[in-house]
């Protein structure tokens, strides 16, 4: 019974003393899952450590986004024979994932080279041109036809040989996506 007095004393000074912390400095004692995971000389239970002051915390500041960074790039290819729907998803840090028609997923990522070139092709400024004009895709049967957005700009073409010429930057993000994630 003393003992448990004794530890409920101890967990009790404990938590004033912790109550107090808000530092961010791994050196000072403070509320996070750290401090719950490990045991610390403060939690025996004999004893009891006076409250110590504490350093100001520190702003807390996540890092901007860099110019080179990637945007959100989604892929839609349907059409062909089989009458496909396939939607690519590209997240700015490289990692993927394609969802075929039937739900089924398969995910990776991009390598440091290819993450690179899509960067690029993703700041080209013809894309803004080609979100803009619209073609008629012809007559054509069986075609695949692809709906590229970039974040918030929307491009495509419909893959046909009798159809106008497909827009250059477009084709070129398609054909990247295409080729790093089959």
């Amino acid at each position: 019974m003393r003992s448990t007095s004794a530890a409920a004393a101890a967990i009790a000074a404990l938590l004033a003393v912790l109550g107090g912390c808000t530092s961010t400095d791994p050196t000072v004692a403070g509320p996070s899952s750290a401090a719950t995971d490990t045991p610390t000389a403060a939690a025996s239970p004999t004893t009891a450590t006076p409250a110590t002051p504490t350093t100001p915390a520190r702003p807390t500041t996540t890092a901007p986004r860099t110019p080179d960074a990637a945007a959100r790039v989604v892929l839609v290819r349907t059409g062909g024979i089989a009458g496909t729907r396939e939607t690519l998803t590209v997240e700015p840090d490289g990692r993927w994932t394609r969802v075929d028609r039937a739900g089924g997923t398969r995910s990776g990522r991009l390598g440091p080279a290819d993450l690179a070139r899509l960067r690029k092709l993703t700041a080209d400024p013809r894309l803004a041109t080609e979100t803009a004009a619209t073609a008629d895709p012809g007559d054509c049967a069986d075609a695949f036809a692809y709906r590229l957005t970039v974040d918030t700009r929307t491009t495509g073409y419909v893959d046909c040989d009798a159809g106008p010429t497909r827009p250059p930057a477009t084709s070129a993000l398609v054909d990247l996506l295409t080729r790093v994630t089959a």
